[in-house]
């Protein structure tokens, strides 16, 4: 039996990227958009404790659960690695995020963002066999693990951990091959151990829209579709593939999502080929592959702006134009860090899920823009 059963669609809210006015979630637009999602026959919600600071869940309370019966939606937390350092303190981080959300239970609970260095933590700490306690006492539905690593180290936690129902993975065309996130090769284990896949990232932060021109071109000659219809509709189109999620921050966003996975149609040949050729355009530049997810700012002592630093220098690659500069000046003004900043102290890399090499990847940014 399906671990999905009870899911409308294969289309998820996902709720790290939420509308946002002075630093604070736009509750009426949030509540639009959830009104917008439910109304069109979608009913799943994903957030985490540390998304948006805990503003993700403390949003979803007021937005969602206190407006809506507890059946008519599926939300999705995680245990992430700040909320324990031991087994004793899992328990009340979990319930604390029960009454952060609203709820009585999750329908979904994830093992947060694992790979092979806070894995060893989570089974000294005996996680897995904490949630599946959970899942049998009521308060968890389903219980999965949200993985950032080599397809090797997801492999010996479906090993050990075969209770495991669901695999939530980074699944996108430009990074389906990447050797350093290995996309097709998880996916590939998620098959051959039989478990079911949600999908996070289908459009890489936002990359697979703000595409070169060369590779918009390719897009626009299919004669229609928004450049995220074909990353997200890539992304589903796969077998095994359950959920595809996607984070959304204004009724623009959340409209176009709607309009092609409503009825959802899987890629065409032309299409597959099409994206077969972006791939190549985007692989011939020069960019840093980072999805601003963010979780390096919070432990940067120095607040470097990381993703938006990069973000200047993948644009200054791709564009060649001036207000890459300028925009460098916004994310360094204010109290915030320059690239010539980093002290090397290593938290930022200690976090990436993307495991890049932050400090060297900094030193290049602060060359191109710093001292100019």
């Amino acid at each position: 039996m399906s671990a999905f059963e009870n899911v409308k669609k294969n289309f998820g809210f996902g709720c790290m990227r939420l509308p946002m006015e002075n630093d604070e979630v736009n509750i009426p637009e949030m509540t639009k958009m959830v009104d917008t999602f439910l109304d069109n026959g979608f009913n799943y919600f994903d957030t985490a404790s540390g998304y948006l600071g805990g503003k993700s869940e403390k949003a979803l309370k007021v937005c969602l659960t206190s407006r809506y019966p507890r059946e008519s939606y599926i939300l999705t937390n995680k245990l992430s690695n700040h909320l324990f350092k031991s087994e004793e303190e899992i328990r009340p981080a979990f319930q604390k995020q029960l009454e952060a959300c609203g709820v009585e239970y999750f329908d979904y609970y994830l093992m947060h963002a694992q790979e092979s260095r806070n894995y060893q933590k989570y089974k000294a700490c005996r996680a897995y066999e904490t949630a599946f306690e959970l899942k049998k006492e009521g308060k968890v539905r389903h219980v999965g693990l949200s993985f950032h690593d080599k397809a090797e180290v997801l492999r010996q936690i479906l090993t050990d951990y075969p209770e495991v129902e669901f695999v939530q993975i980074q699944f996108n065309y430009a990074d389906y091959d990447d050797p350093s996130v290995e996309s097709r090769k998880c996916y590939e284990v998620c098959r051959e151990f039989g478990k079911e896949m949600i999908i996070m990232e289908p459009v890489k932060g936002g990359s697979l829209v703000n595409l070169p021109p060369e590779a918009k071109a390719v897009f626009d000659e299919l004669g229609g579709g928004s450049y995220a219809s074909y990353a997200i509709r890539f992304a589903a189109s796969f077998e095994g593939i359950k959920m595809v999620l996607s984070g959304m921050g204004d009724m623009n966003m959340m409209n176009d999502n709607i309009s092609y996975m409503k009825d959802f149609k899987p890629l065409t040949e032309e299409e597959f080929s099409a994206i077969g050729k972006v791939r190549v355009i985007l692989n011939a530049q020069n960019t840093i592959p980072c999805t601003a997810c963010r979780y390096c700012v919070d432990g940067c002592p120095k607040k470097i702006s990381i993703p938006d630093l990069f973000a200047c220098l993948n644009a200054k690659n791709t564009w060649q134009n001036w207000n890459t500069a300028y925009y460098y000046s916004i994310h360094t003004g204010e109290g915030k860090g320059k690239a010539s900043d980093c002290i090397g102290c290593g938290k930022c890399e200690a976090v990436c899920p993307q495991h890049l090499p932050i400090r060297e990847l900094l030193k290049q940014v602060s060359a191109e823009f710093d001292n100019k």
